[in-house]
């Protein structure tokens, strides 16, 4: 992604000077090693950001191994996995919740109801936010996701993820996670770079966890 690296080290220096509790578990980690998945189409995204709902990231892949058993080797298009029945989704790992959230994705990327990446790609955080919640069981966790891992949107904080409001009570020594309109507050000063922040919170939880336990996703 053109100028991408150029964004992270200009999120590095602000965040340094902006949060000086959030500059020592960026001195541990060193550099940000957010990746993200380019050209991913959204339905693809939020398939798995979907299946990624309330899991660890090792059972989401392992999930989505299995789902990608099913089709060759790939993750199905919305056509493909409307072929498959809820038993061979269940098998998966997937809960019936998922499976009629995943179908109804589905059905929507067929009528065209879900942006292409391209047409993401030109709209705002806040209009992807309010277009794909309107789609049952998709959250804007879901969409948050979709838009740091796959667009690379730079001031996201998504405060519903237990990982980000645990990695603000280390960062700032507290003895509770805090509620999410008060991290959404508390975190205003970090913009316009909320998403490497976030990322910086996910890896303070992981400092503290061996490696193997650590979430691949933002090792």
């Amino acid at each position: 992604m053109l100028g991408w690296q150029e964004n992270i080290q200009k999120a590095m220096l602000f965040l340094q000077e902006a949060d000086p509790d959030l500059a020592k578990v960026m001195w541990y980690e060193k550099t940000c090693r957010l990746q993200v998945k380019e050209k991913q189409e959204p339905y693809f995204a939020l398939l798995e950001a979907v299946a990624g709902q309330q899991l660890h990231a090792k059972a989401v892949t392992a999930i989505l191994n299995r789902l990608k058993a099913l089709n060759n080797g790939n993750l199905p298009d919305a056509q493909q996995l409307l072929t498959f029945n809820d038993t061979e989704l269940r098998n998966c790992g997937f809960s019936f919740r998922k499976i009629a959230t995943l179908q109804k994705l589905a059905l929507a990327t067929i009528e065209e109801q879900v942006p292409s990446y391209i047409q993401a790609q030109t709209m705002s955080d806040q209009e992807l936010i309010d277009l794909l919640t309107q789609l049952p069981g998709v959250g804007e966790w879901t969409v948050e996701m979709f838009l740091i891992f796959t667009l690379g949107r730079l001031d996201i904080m998504p405060v519903h993820d237990f990982g980000i409001r645990e990695g603000w009570k280390i960062c700032k020594n507290l003895t509770e996670q805090p509620k999410p309109k008060e991290l959404k507050e508390k975190t205003l000063s970090w913009s316009p770079y909320r998403s490497i922040g976030a990322w910086y919170l996910w890896r303070a939880v992981d400092q503290k966890k061996p490696k193997e336990k650590q979430n691949p996703l933002t090792l």
